[in-house]
């Protein structure tokens, strides 16, 4: 048993992140994102916003930067009127002297293909930013799926459903994506986990207790256990910055 307490400060936050991952073969390493209240609310008012402080907001940021695709589910995407990513210019420039691109595409996963075409991320012009991409499958009605292939890369991921093995292998495949970020929601995050390809996961728990009655993930019905093992734990200003990373098997 070990006890935290207060301890030395550090400059930045992000500095605990910035660590070695893996290198898979035939899919990225999945690092996802949350922020959850003390009872394990990952929402307020359907969003995610009033979970999230100065420093977490900071951290969401920072986190992207390391990511070759960012990952979201359908309606968090619809909720949060997701954009493309835009980063500090010192981010960006930490990211072209690394080979990579100035910012990271965003993945929408959809099965049914109900997405909000007028949110930003279809929407809003930026010269450096990649085009949105949809994972999708192929039971998709076709006529929403030429609406997709009109504003985005389109990925079909399985045949009845959008199977997230599928995707993030198209993912590595198609955009050479070394780190997924998987911003959520619960339902995807859950799908992930069950699939035992969540190989990281940072959380964030906010000092607060209440909000919507939906916890972090949604697991499908009959799925085994995800175990993680603990790498860090920090703090600042009451909320906890928790980061996992998957347990060894056995």
């Amino acid at each position: 048993m070990h006890v935290w307490g207060p301890a030395a400060p550090i400059d930045d936050l992000l500095d605990l992140y910035l660590v070695d991952r893996e290198l898979l073969g035939d899919r990225p390493w999945v690092l996802a994102n949350m922020v959850g209240g003390l009872d394990g609310t990952a929402a307020i008012g359907g969003r995610v916003g009033a979970l999230s402080d100065d420093t977490d907001a900071v951290l969401f940021r920072s986190l992207r930067a390391v990511a070759d695709v960012v990952v979201v589910g359908a309606e968090t995407a619809r909720l949060e009127r997701y954009g493309p990513v835009r980063l500090t210019d010192d981010l960006v420039a930490s990211r072209v002297a690394a080979g990579l691109s100035p910012t990271p595409p965003i993945a929408v996963v959809s099965r049914s293909l109900r997405l909000d075409w007028d949110m930003p991320l279809f929407t809003a012009s930026a010269a450096d930013a990649p085009p949105p991409i949809i994972v999708t499958c192929g039971a998709a009605d076709p006529d929403a799926l030429a609406r997709a292939e009109a504003v985005a890369d389109v990925v079909v991921a399985g045949e009845a459903e959008v199977e997230p093995a599928a995707a993030l292998v198209a993912l590595r495949e198609r955009y050479d994506a070394r780190v997924g970020l998987c911003e959520g929601g619960p339902t995807l995050l859950g799908q992930v986990a069950a699939a035992g390809l969540l190989d990281e996961l940072c959380l964030t728990i906010a000092p607060v207790l209440g909000g919507d009655p939906l916890p972090l993930a949604v697991t499908p019905a009959g799925a085994g256990l995800t175990h993680m093992r603990l790498a860090h734990v920090a703090e600042a200003h009451g909320s906890l910055y928790l980061r996992y990373t998957r347990a060894a098997a056995g």
